[in-house]
């Protein structure tokens, strides 16, 4: 680091540094090291630096598949000792994981002991396992002693690494990786080896493929605990073209009879990378809690195969309303996020798409085979040098022992004598006395032709792109006879699904049984539930001094929605009001209402429906009723009125148009539309009112007309329609003959 000029020159030979610019430096030397050396892998083989540490220290210790097995301590040493300068329980446990047959869709070690299992249980001490590679595993190394990859130094110097491995299988999607850098993180799901080769194959025919196009033979993820995914296929498209996205990712289940009506839940698989044992926790604490109503017991039968059990609490529980419900609470359903964050050419952090994840791979499997040709090459160029120079011995046997018996420099007069190479006359003075036979001549030539025909088709190959991406098609198609989806272990295990609707029962038709009731609202705000419709609602008696508001016919699984004068809705539920025998409760007992606010009016809860608000001063706005539901005895506040204002209206909306009229007996018609729909705030003017308040208002369907009830009951019909017919806002005309002299369209 350069002297900063601005820092004086320090006594007692200390070097004095820029504090802002040594922690840059650092900084950034810390973040280029976890980025590069730990977090995000290699597009080329999938591997972070430790995984391939480990792959390759295993093989060198002859762990291939069908040897015998090591103590997982001896890979872990030599790991640390020669390549990884780290930690030795990081290495161990980066070793398990890849053991793990519910972590990695295909190991890439073969595990001997405990490895841990899907209840999140830890594995069991390096001193106790053993380990060596699979058959996976052994084609990522496939032809590294070929000159198929870089190697460079270890950390001390002492050893050599390879930079990355040759990959001769697509590691990177088939087994996923997640990790978090400084500033970035990767995760990629596991997907299926045999759609991954097709989509491979269909890339190298048509180098102009889309992701979406890849999509025919990648549908999804494939998860090694299977599950079921249940995201629009356009959302999943939309992931792999970016590179950037999210799969939810469902536990498959099914209903399992047990006699009488009565039925349990069985759970065979669970969402990725989620504990069993955690989950069954959380299970457990739902129904402790009383968050479950319909659930009354959760077992785990699990043996080899995932087997969970739900008891509901009735056998009039919904099957389908209780797992939605689960898949809400807990992780039963779970989000998997796709980031493909990776090293594109070993040294720069991308977010690829699924196709250029492939591309990358494939270009690297083309770059291993033009090493490789390139290796093999070189090797055969060596052995046909030494064939023609034990063929011009054979032809000049006696001559040549004569030299090597005689002259004191054999090796000289046998280059001078019979125009030999160094290495071809190195070669005749090494071979054995066993090998001076007939037989060999004819030998050594046959194995002449075979490898100068070998050697002019890698040179052709050398020198056609278009064989060599045949050559590449051609290993591809041999590796998926190994990995079809005819084999039990790479046929998919991941399905899926359309995106759930929410259900069409609610919890409350579960829980309640729904009977017929009449809700009687008092005006002093006392409210009961009476049995049945069709009441005489004449024979009601209330307490002193107090009359019916309101009664309204509904069932006992509705929600009541009850409008204050402060614009705030609250929430009831029909199912635990108190019946009818008396004058019922206050209402103020049930909810939090301001000392001066009333209840306006009260209704039965529709989730489609929508309601006109209005204020006494001739604002308001059309709201949603799933927007003032509330879960609280507070409520929800919708609309804002401001003091002596009051809130006064909340009208179902059906129809295109809207009535309003004010004390002034002034009569306004316009189109609904004009009125703006949100959540909650204080609305728009829809009458002009110099003076008096907005006395009722109503919506209808223009082409029915308007009609309203005098104070005897009768109905009229307004005649002259469009003489009233305005914009919001303006003021009206007087209301026609024969209107109610109460002012309002119920003749009340």
């Amino acid at each position: 680091m350069g002297k900063n000029p601005d820092i004086p020159d320090s006594p007692g030979g200390i070097e004095q540094v820029d504090l802002k610019s040594a922690l840059e430096e650092r900084y950034l030397a810390y973040a280029l090291s976890t980025i590069m050396h730990r977090a995000l892998p290699d597009v080329r083989d999938g591997l972070k630096p430790v995984h391939r540490r480990l792959l390759y220290a295993m093989r060198l210790l002859k762990l291939d598949p069908g040897q015998g097995f090591k103590k997982c301590a001896r890979v872990v040493g030599d790991v640390i000792g020669k390549y990884h300068p780290h930690g030795d329980q990081s290495v161990y446990d980066a070793l398990v994981r890849l053991a793990q047959d519910f972590a990695q869709r295909y190991t890439l070690v073969d595990g001997q002991g405990n490895f841990g299992n899907v209840d999140g249980d830890n594995p069991a001490a390096m001193r106790y396992t053993e380990a060596r590679l699979t058959a996976t595993a052994a084609l990522l190394l496939e032809g590294i002693d070929e000159n198929a990859v870089d190697f460079r130094d270890t950390y001390d110097g002492s050893e050599e690494e390879p930079v990355v491995l040759p990959a001769a299988f697509p590691n990177l999607l088939a087994n996923g990786a997640s990790g978090i850098a400084v500033g970035m993180a990767t995760s990629i799901p596991p997907h299926n080896a045999a759609e991954l080769i097709a989509a491979a194959r269909h890339l190298i025919d048509h180098r102009q493929a889309s992701s979406g196009d890849l999509m025919a033979f990648v549908p999804g993820p494939d998860f090694p605990t299977g599950g079921i995914i249940v995201d629009e296929p356009a959302q999943i498209a939309e992931a792999y073209r970016t590179g950037r996205g999210g799969f939810r990712v469902r536990a498959r289940w099914h209903k399992e009879d047990t006699g009488r009506g009565g039925y349990r839940i069985i759970i065979t698989e669970i969402p990725y990378s989620v504990p069993k044992a955690r989950l069954i926790e959380k299970l457990a604490e739902l129904i402790n809690d009383k968050k479950v109503p319909l659930l009354e017991d959760v077992r785990d039968e699990s043996a080899e195969d995932i087997r969970i059990v739900l008891e509901p609490k009735s056998r009039n529980v919904d099957d389908t309303l209780l797992m939605e419900t689960l898949f809400r609470l807990t992780e039963l359903e779970s989000r998997f996020s796709l980031n493909m964050n990776v090293l594109a050419r070993g040294q720069v952090p991308m977010v690829l798409g699924l196709r250029d994840v492939l591309q990358h791979w494939l270009d690297h499997r083309r770059d291993v085979l033009l090493r490789r040709s390139r290796h093999r090459l070189e090797a055969i160029d060596k052995r046909l040098e030494i064939l023609g120079g034990y063929i011009i011995a054979f032809l000049n046997l006696d001559e040549v022992i004569r030299i090597i018996r005689e002259e004191d420099e054999p090796k000289l007069e046998l280059m001078k004598t019979f125009s030999l190479t160094d290495n071809q006359a190195e070669a005749i003075l090494n071979m054995r006395l066993r090998s001076l036979r007939k037989l060999e001549e004819m030998e050594l030539r046959r194995e002449r032709d075979e490898l100068s025909t070998e050697r002019d088709t890698i040179a052709a190959l050398l020198e056609s792109e278009k064989k060599q991406w045949k050559t590449i098609g051609w290993q591809l198609s041999e590796l998926a006879k190994t990995y079809h989806v005819k084999n039990p272990q790479c046929a998919r295990r991941t399905t899926f699904a359309a995106a759930p609707a929410a259900p069409a029962i609610d919890l409350r038709d579960a829980m309640v049984e729904r009977e017929p009731v009449t809700i009687v609202l008092s005006e002093k705000g006392w409210i009961r539930a009476m049995k049945g419709h069709g009441n005489d609602l004449s024979t009601l008696t209330f307490k002193t001094d107090d009359t019916l508001k309101q009664a309204l016919t509904a069932q006992t699984t509705d929600q009541i929605l009850l409008f204050a004068s402060n614009g705030r809705f609250f929430t009831l539920d029909a199912s635990k009001l108190p019946g009818g025998r008396g004058h019922g409760e206050p209402v103020r007992l049930m909810i939090d209402i301001d000392q001066g606010a009333d209840i306006v009016i009260m209704k039965t809860y529709e989730p489609a429906g929508k309601l006109l608000v209005a204020s006494a001063e001739g604002r308001g706005f059309v709201v949603s009723e799933a927007d003032v539901l509330g879960n609280t005895r507070k409520g929800k506040q919708v609309l804002n009125v401001d003091s002596p204002a009051d809130a006064r209206f909340a009208v179902p909306v059906s129809g295109d148009s809207v009535a309003c009229v004010g004390d002034n007996r002034k009569l306004l018609l316009f189109a609904l539309d004009e009125i703006p729909e949100m959540p909650r705030g204080k609305g728009v003017r829809l009458q002009l009112l110099k003076e008096g308040t907005l006395a009722d208002i109503k919506t209808f369907k223009r082409a029915d007309g308007l009609t309203w009830l005098d104070s005897a009951g009768r109905t009229y019909t307004l005649e002259n329609i469009n003489e009233f017919y305005g914009k919001r806002a303006q003021a009206g005309r007087l209301v026609p003959k024969g209107f109610s002299r109460s002012g309002n369209f119920n003749g009340k």
